[in-house]
């Protein structure tokens, strides 16, 4: 079959399955928004080994970063002197920008994923009643964003991975 049609049912087929683990068996440690998140970014830096080192290592990072920047938060008195909001401003501000220096580092120099893997922690952070807490961050639980994105951004790309290479398999030459 022509490659757009194999890689479309392979991406189907597999998003089907991650689908499964996310609402059944993985339910609550393995999430589908974050694993799609990295299964994108692996095909969008070229779908090769290099591509998935990089999805995962920087994702990761992306991931510290974003559980380094959190607990921070979380030490911010609500009656801080300029204000939550604007220390919760600076804290996130300045964590951006040792993320994107840290890009002087080769194994941490795409930047985008590791952004994806902070945005996708705070996702989580955000919209998951209670999580934003000591007690989660600092926790070792499944709860812990450090692990479940983590986990998720993995399990991800070697999706994306997976995909690729059945579509190769079912591709006419």
């Amino acid at each position: 079959m022509d490659k757009l049609t194999a890689l479309s049912l392979s991406i189907g087929i597999l998003a089907g399955v991650a689908t499964f683990l996310a609402v059944g068996p993985a339910s609550g440690i393995f999430f589908i928004w974050a694993a799609t998140i990295a299964w994108a970014a692996y095909f969008l830096l070229g779908a090769t080994k290099e591509a998935l080192v990089n999805t995962i290592v920087c994702g990761i990072f992306g991931v510290v970063m974003a559980w380094i920047t959190a607990v921070l938060l979380t030490e911010i008195s609500p009656d801080a002197a300029p204000g939550f909001s604007i220390m919760a401003a600076i804290t996130v501000a300045v964590s951006v920008v040792v993320m994107c220096l840290a890009a002087r580092i080769p194994q941490l120099g795409t930047i985008p994923v590791s952004v994806l893997g902070y945005s996708s922690t705070f996702a989580y952070l955000l919209q998951t009643p209670e999580k934003l807490s000591q007690d989660v961050l600092l926790g070792v639980s499944l709860s812990n964003p450090l692990l479940v994105i983590s986990i998720s951004f993995v399990v991800g790309t070697f999706f994306g991975q997976f995909s690729g290479q059945l579509a190769a398999k079912w591709t006419k030459e």
